[in-house]
Parts: structure tokens; C-alpha cells; sequence
């Protein structure tokens, strides 16, 4: 069949085009309907095009599920790593609608559907590895913990529960839980792992003999819950399995029980177990069931993995032996292998786990369970050059991408780069290389790379003596710093008596500093006051070409943790308002979004090879940055608009596509994890359209969509729209315009009479909405200050309520909610009392807020348990005791609901 022009013309861009084509083709035929709406969404034919020549196994998934590209096309846009948590909703509601499917086969339809999306930000390079491994190792979480599930339902109806009897000799439930070990113990799951697992019980006892077979002992009963969680995960049916589930890595490998008691396992792993097997609990964590369980044991085993009394020769030459036993075993030597080959992923591993082993048995830090997270502190301290790091960081990115391009073509455990030169001419364009030869040569300096270091470390026993010293001097306090160790406090590059009172105060900034010691000579003394600068030109300066976008990426994420650090510390100290450090926020962000802005526009002219003289290109901030007033660890709101007036430096595209690979680019460099961390999380979905609506919008579309589609309760989020970075003049433009449009709106529902009601209504349902998913509702009994009643969300909702409904925007040089507060007051829209009450109220729960994001993190949520951080927060803000916080913390948000409730009443 022939195609239309511009998809011929597209699929011919793509890495094996002729497949690619047949699909359209076959696609077509089996369901011209879907293919026939497929053709009216370029975004959605270009992703499924793309995802078809880059996996051919995915492409069969859509030919048999033609369904599933309506499925992606409203999970595509999504940028976030979705938790496990998510993954088993979403796996409720498939499970439901198709109930008729085997557990078996469900699981494995339910993991290759999900894969079309994580594939998909993969190949368009929408998340980094890690992100990408994590969510693969989310994925199998939540599938282990569904056929835990359904397992144990079926087994306690067999025989009733197991029990066990607590220390007051009373009958509980026994425990269970399934151990992951390996990548997916680490979070690096690829696409076609196998899933090491070890399956643990709390301890002996008998089934309550309720179920219809009567009663066995708990030994008979885990073993069959193991047998039956086995079989539901990994036998393969006519779609395969969900997973290749191997248990050889178990206390006695294949003689081994399928489920042992902590106990046991305890007394196994400190007593019989090889130094190989020791070293895979490194690699572990619980993936499903009773944390608790796993949490017992670890404790008790965690010294036998880490152990004081290891020797460094000993550790490496262990793992050494390992590696030499993987050699041994490798079948070719004319196919590259891209794990198990000499420089590859495996000897990355090997070289953290091995001075894991050498050195985490003195220093608790190290025994971090990621390679990447490992390799970073084992460069802090040392262990590893930080030339080393830069350079094993880009080979394990380079490899695993590889790793995923190979085993996506045809969903195999293969890890063989092709020999032949059309195939890995093909690997090569999937792995977005211009020819064979960029290929080769990034293969080659990679592998070296690696390969040099592993030799370095394992070569040479002197070297032990070298970097152990360090790890004996003791730490000026309870938290990792300093590039060299050795020194004495006296000796640090600043006062030890700042780095402590930032640590008392603020423990959740002072892991700032642990993950990145470099940062103590950052820190300011206490006698220091805080010079204005203009971080935006800071910012500019450093990203400006020739810097290469790797180097930019990290160059701007510590440029941000410095000036970060130094805002917490002179918070800390006392020497900034709580208004002064959001102030000084709210720049720290416009200035990395106008660095990405840079950033993207140079990627871009490399990317198309022109020059871009116009890019009028905006962002627009809602939320915290639309009012000036991000906090620590605020989340960026954003809406990308882009004038479609202006032609475009490149043809053959369109500009919505033109622009939807900026958006791609800017998140990147807002939002991708490197070693040095993020800048910000972006939050798109509140976009015309949400998740089914474009990453970027013409200003013409986007204003069309505020007059003639908009929801009301998105005229609520749009009050706070302001022009944050990029072409500002078309940021303003588009702001004015906006707001006219929605209180225009808004104005004609008020001359409308009756119809302001529905926007008041609509205020309210959002708003408890919120409250009833966000807080657990009035059941819960945390106080949540934020989504709970009484919370800050009172104060917002009611605000922008009234702002529309009496025509009352924002002030273009003061944006805050205490200062719109103050205008509707005298504007007659809040009368003395809900104004006094909202006022204090609101005052009040900023500052609470402001104290807890500092102290310990970016929570709502306030931490009764934690009586320390309470404290703190009381200090801080004068007050007299934790109870009168309580108290005080009581009266406003009973005085805010009422205040609510007066005017949505």
C-alpha cells in the first residue's frame, strides 16, 4: 500500500525503516479506525512509529493490542517516575477489566503494556537511566506484591493463616515478605532481567487449620506460598511470563527451602554463607510484603556483610576471583558483551561492591545499595579519583542504554552487541549515533575506561594502604564531609561551629553536604552577612557556548546547590526573613530556567545544524513560582507557550513538533538526575488539556482554550500565571491576556447572576476533593497543613474565588497571598473578621511551613514522632513549647475553616 506522504517521509528518518513501514501497514489493515485516528495526532504516530523502529517487539504488542495506543496517548506526556504504589492502582483497575485472564497471563499483558511507556520516555530521552531503572524495578515491585496477593488469599483459604505467638504468648499472623537481591534489590532492573528473589517468614508455627484442607506447619505453608508466587510470576504462557524468576542466589542454592525463617537465614548468612553470597546482600532490600521482616534480618546480617574485621586485600581479591569465574565462563569473544565483557557493566559493579566490602564495615555510609549512589561516595571519600567517577558514571549510562536497545528489539536476555555490520549499524542509529564508526569508537573508550579502572583498583594491593588511613580519622560530626577526611576540624575551610548549628537545625540540608562534601568550603561563617547577587547573569555566564551540555547540566546543578546552601545557612543563622530567602528562591529558579532556555536553544541549533536568530519561546509559572514565592523543595508549575507567527529556523516540521522537542530538551535540564543531583522537578499537568494536552502551546491556542474551553477550576490556577523566564515579552503578553480573558469570564458569570454560584461550587468541590485525597480526609489523624481542613489550601481557594468573582487580580510587583489578602479587605471583598482570620492563619502556617520544609523536608505533614524536629521548629519560631505549636497550630486552622466556609457558604 502507499503511504501518505509525510508518514513515508517520517518512517524514512527512523532506524529500520522497512519494519517500521510494514507496521503502519499491518497496523492499517487490523484496524483501520485506529490507524485512521492515529494519523490525526502527530505527536501520538510519532511516538508509536518511533517506538515500533526502535522495539519490534513492541510494535507485535500493538498490533495485538490496537487499544493500547489509545492507553499511551494519555500516558505519554507523562515525564515522572511512577512508584509502586501507582503501579498497583493501575494494575487494579486492568486487573478488573479483564477478569476473565489467569492471573499468569494478566501479568505479563499488564508488564508489556507498561513497557510501551517507559520505552518510550527512554528512546526520546525524556528520563535518565537510573530514572528508567528504578521505574522497571517499580514495575516488578508492584507485580511481586499483586501475586503475593493472591497467593496468600489462596493459600489461607486452603488452610487458614499461619501464626506465630508474640512475647505474651498470643497468636498473630506470621509475617512474610519477598526479598529482592541483584539489580532489582538496587533499583537497575533493565527490560529483560531476571528477578532474583529470596523468600523470608517471620518465624515457625502452624495454620489456623481454617481452610478447607486443615492445617501445616508454617515451613509447609511459606514453601507453598514461594511455589505459588513462582509460578503466578514466571510461568510462561503464549505471551510469555511476566518475569524469569530465579531463586539459585537462596541459602543453599538449589538444595536450599524456596522460604526459610528469618532465623535461619540469619544463622546461615552469619555462619555458613561463601564470601560471594554475603557480598549479594549488598544488593538488597524488600521488594514486596513485610518490610519489618526484612528490616529484623538485615540487622543482624549486616555485619557479617560488612564486616570491621575485612581486609581490604582480602575483599578484593574476592571479588576479583568472581570476575575471573565470569571470564572463564563467556562463550564469545568476537561479539562485545555488553555485561559481562571486558569493560563492561559487571566490572562497574564490581569495582563498588568490592570496596563496599572493604570499607563498609567501618564507615556505614558507603553501604549504599546503587551503583551510581555508591560509586559517588566512594569517590567522596576518596576511594576512587573524581576523574574516575565523571568517567565511570558516563560508561554505566552509555552501557545500560545500550543494554536496553539490545534486549528491546526483541525482549531476550541478550547483552551481545551484533558483529555483523547491518545490525549493528542499526544499534548504532538506536543508540542515536550519525555512523557505525561514532559507534565504535564511544563503545571502545567506554569499555577502556572502565577496564583501566577496574585493573587500577584490583591490580594493586598497595593501593589498599593508601586510601584505608582516611576512613580511621574521626568525623567532626555524625554526618560524611570534607574532600580530605584527614584534617582536623580546626583545619576545615570554615567555622566547625557553623557546619554543627546548620546540622542541629537543618539535618535534611546537612545530607547536602554529606552527599556532597566539596560543598563544607561553600558554607559561610557566622560572623558572614549575605551579599544580593544576580544569580540569573551568574547562571547566563556559566552555561554560555562553548560548554558542552553535559558539562553545562552539571556546572548549573552545583552553581544551584551552592547558592542553595547558602540561603538554608544564612536562614539558619538568623539572618534572612522568611520573605528574603523566598525571594532570593524564587530568582535561584528563574535563573535556571533562563539557563535552560540557553541551553535549549544552543541543543537545538546542534541538533538541526542552523543557527536560531528568533525563539520565541516562554514560560509561564503557576502556583509558588507564579507568586514569588518558592520555598525549599518547591516543584516548578509551568506552562510552555511558543508564538507560531514566527517561522521556523528548520523545515519539514511543524511547529508544535518543533517545539515539543524544546520541551524535551528544557525538562532535561531542569529535571534529569545526574550525579549532582536535579535542579527542579517540573510539573506540566496543568496544561490546557492536562496529560492529553501538548507539553507546549501556542499563544493562540492557549488563549483560545481560556475562552472557549477551559474548566473553571483552572481559572483558580491561572489566577497566579505569571511570565517567569525566556522571551519575557511574550510571557507578559500572554499573561495580560490570559488574566483578562478569565476574569472576563468570571465577570460574565457574575452579571449572569446565578451562574457564580457554579463557580463557587466548583471552588469548593476542588478544593474538599483535594483535601480528601491528599489528607485522608477527616479521618486521618495527621495534621496535614497544607491539604487538611484548615489548611493553606483554604486560604488559596478562597482567595482566587474572590479575586474573580470581584475582579481583584494581582499585584504585578507584590504577587504574595498575605498581600492580596490586605486588597481584598480593603476592597470590601473580605469583611474584618475572615480577613483577620485568614491573615493570621495564613502568616502562621507559611512560617510552620517554611520551618518543616527547612528541618525536614519538603512535607505537609506535620512529624508528632519526631519530638527533636518539633523543637527545633518551636525555637525557631518563639513560641513557648511543643504544645502551645499544637494549640496555637488548632485555633488557625479552626479559624481559617470558618472563615472557608463564610464565604464559599
Amino acid at each position: 500500500m502507499s503511504l501518505p506522504g509525510k508518514i513515508a517521509s517520517f518512517i524514512e528518518k527512523l532506524p529500520g525503516a522497512e519494519n517500521t513501514r510494514r507496521f503502519y501497514e499491518q497496523l492499517t489493515e487490523k484496524s483501520p479506525a485506529e490507524a485512521k485516528r492515529l494519523a490525526k495526532n502527530e505527536g501520538l504516530l510519532s511516538d508509536v512509529l518511533t517506538l515500533a523502529a526502535f522495539s519490534p517487539l513492541l510494535a507485535t504488542t500493538i498490533l495485538q493490542n490496537p487499544p493500547y495506543v489509545a492507553w499511551l496517548n494519555r500516558q505519554r506526556i507523562s515525564t515522572k517516575v511512577r512508584g509502586k504504589e501507582e503501579l498497583i492502582e493501575s494494575l487494579a483497575r486492568f486487573a478488573a477489566t479483564n477478569s476473565s485472564v489467569e492471573a499468569n497471563v494478566l501479568l505479563a499483558r499488564f508488564r508489556r503494556r507498561e513497557l510501551l511507556r517507559i520505552y518510550l520516555r527512554d528512546i526520546r530521552n525524556l528520563a535518565a537511566v537510573v530514572e528508567i531503572t528504578e521505574e522497571i524495578s517499580h514495575l516488578a515491585d508492584a507485580i511481586l506484591e499483586y501475586a503475593l496477593r493472591l497467593a496468600r488469599q489462596e493459600l489461607d483459604n486452603r488452610y487458614g493463616s499461619p501464626l506465630e505467638t508474640d512475647g505474651k504468648n498470643r497468636a498473630r499472623q506470621a509475617r512474610f515478605c519477598i526479598v529482592a537481591l541483584g539489580k532489582l534489590g538496587s533499583h537497575e532492573l533493565n527490560y529483560s532481567s531476571d528477578i532474583d528473589l529470596l523468600f523470608l517468614y517471620s518465624t515457625d508455627g502452624s495454620t489456623s487449620g481454617q481452610g478447607v484442607r486443615g492445617t501445616l506447619t508454617n515451613r509447609e505453608y511459606f514453601i507453598k506460598l514461594a511455589e505459588l508466587i513462582t509460578k503466578i510470576v514466571g510461568a510462561p504462557t503464549g505471551e510469555g511470563a511476566a518475569y524469569r524468576v530465579d531463586l539459585r542466589l537462596r541459602p543453599h542454592g538449589r538444595v536450599g527451602a524456596l522460604a526459610i525463617s528469618a532465623a535461619e537465614a540469619v544463622n546461615y548468612y552469619a555462619n555458613s554463607a561463601r564470601s560471594w553470597e554475603r557480598q549479594v546482600l549488598i544488593r538488597s532490600r524488600v521488594s514486596a510484603g513485610d518490610a519489618d521482616v526484612f528490616q529484623g534480618f538485615f540487622q543482624q546480617v549486616k555485619a557479617s556483610v560488612f564486616s570491621i574485621d575485612e581486609t581490604v586485600e582480602n575483599a578484593l581479591s574476592s571479588v576479583r576471583l568472581s570476575k575471573e569465574q565470569i571470564n572463564a565462563e563467556k562463550i564469545s569473544d568476537k561479539n562485545f558483551n555488553v555485561k559481562l565483557g571486558k569493560g563492561g557493566i559487571r566490572e562497574i559493579e564490581f569495582i563498588a561492591q568490592a570496596l563496599q566490602l572493604a570499607y563498609g564495615g567501618r564507615d556505614e555510609w558507603l553501604r549504599a545499595p546503587h551503583t551510581l549512589i555508591s560509586l559517588s561516595r566512594l569517590a567522596d571519600r576518596k576511594h576512587i579519583a573524581e576523574t574516575e567517577l565523571t568517567e565511570l558514571f558516563e560508561a554505566y549510562e552509555f552501557l545500560r542504554r545500550l543494554e536496553h536497545r539490545l534486549q528491546m528489539e526483541n525482549g531476550l536476555q541478550t547483552h551481545l552487541v551484533p558483529h555483523e555490520a547491518e545490525k549493528r549499524s542499526l544499534t548504532a542509529r538506536r543508540m542515536n549515533y550519525g555512523s557505525l564508526d561514532d559507534f565504535d569508537a564511544a563503545v571502545k573508550k567506554h569499555s577502556a575506561n572502565v577496564n583501566r579502572i577496574f585493573e587500577r583498583v584490583f591490580g594493586s594491593e598497595k593501593i589498599a594502604d593508601k586510601i584505608v588511613a582516611p576512613m580511621l580519622a574521626p568525623l567532626p560530626f555524625d554526618a560524611p564531609l570534607a574532600d580530605d577526611i584527614q584534617n582536623s576540624p580546626a583545619d576545615l575551610p570554615t567555622q566547625p561551629s557553623s557546619l554543627e548549628i546548620l546540622t542541629q537545625i537543618s539535618p535534611y540540608y546537612a545530607e547536602m553536604i554529606a552527599s556532597n562534601p566539596s560543598l563544607v568550603s561553600d558554607l559561610p561563617s557566622l560572623e558572614s552577612a549575605f551579599t544580593e547577587k544576580n544569580y540569573r547573569e551568574i547562571f547566563l555566564a556559566a552555561v554560555a557556548p562553548p560548554t558542552d551540555f553535559k558539562s553545562a547540566l552539571a556546572i548549573l546543578r552545583k552553581m544551584r546547590s551552592r547558592s542553595l546552601l547558602e540561603i538554608v545557612a544564612f536562614d539558619v543563622f538568623g539572618k534572612l526573613t522568611l520573605q528574603e530567602s523566598k525571594r532570593r528562591q524564587t530568582e535561584l529558579a528563574e535563573a535556571s530556567l533562563a539557563a535552560a532556555i540557553v541551553l535549549t536553544k544552543s541543543e537545538l541549533e546542534k541538533k538541526f545544524s542552523v543557527s536560531i536568530a528568533e525563539f520565541p519561546f516562554a514560560v509561564l509559572g503557576l502556583g509558588k513560582l507564579g507568586g514569588g514565592g518558592i520555598d525549599y523543595g518547591s516543584d516548578l508549575d509551568l506552562i510552555l507557550v511558543y508564538d507560531d507567527e514566527v517561522s521556523l529556523p528548520v523545515e519539514n516540521l511543524t511547529h508544535a513538533e518543533f517545539y515539543s522537542r524544546a520541551v524535551e530538551i528544557f525538562v532535561t535540564v531542569l529535571s534529569s538526575l545526574t550525579r549532582d543531583g536535579l535542579l527542579y522537578r517540573v510539573d506540566l499537568r496543568l496544561r490546557p488539556d492536562g496529560k492529553n494536552g501538548a507539553t507546549s502551546i501556542s499563544k493562540s491556542a492557549f488563549l483560545n482554550y481560556l475562552e472557549t474551553r477551559a474548566a473553571m477550576w483552572e481559572w483558580l490556577a491561572y489566577v497566579k500565571l505569571r511570565g517567569a523566564a525566556g522571551d519575557l515579552k511574550l510571557a507578559r503578553e500572554t499573561e495580560a491576556a490570559a488574566k483578562k480573558i478569565i476574569y472576563a469570564n468570571a465577570q460574565k458569570l457574575k452579571a449572569e447572576g446565578s451562574e457564580l454560584k457554579t463557580l463557587r461550587e466548583e471552588s469548593r468541590r476542588i478544593r474538599e476533593r483535594l483535601e480528601a485525597e491528599k489528607s485522608g480526609g477527616r479521618k486521618n489523624k495527621e495534621i496535614d497543613i497544607k491539604f487538611g481542613a484548615g489548611g493553606m489550601l483554604d486560604v488559596y481557594f478562597a482567595v482566587r474565588f474572590l479575586q474573580l468573582r470581584d475582579d481583584v487580580p494581582d499585584d504585578a510587583d507584590n504577587r504574595s497571598t498575605a498581600f492580596i489578602l490586605k486588597k481584598l479587605h480593603e476592597n470590601g471583598s473580605l469583611n474584618k473578621e475572615d480577613f483577620q482570620n485568614f491573615f493570621d492563619g495564613y502568616e502562621f502556617l507559611t512560617e510552620l511551613d517554611h520551618n518543616l520544609r527547612l528541618t525536614v523536608g519538603r512535607s505537609s505533614k506535620i512529624p508528632l514522632a519526631n519530638q527533636t524536629a518539633l523543637q527545633t521548629i518551636v525555637n525557631r519560631m518563639k513560641i513557648a513549647s511543643i504544645k502551645d505549636l499544637l494549640q496555637q497550630l488548632t485555633l488557625h486552622r479552626l479559624n481559617i475553616r470558618a472563615a472557608f466556609e463564610n464565604i464559599m457558604n
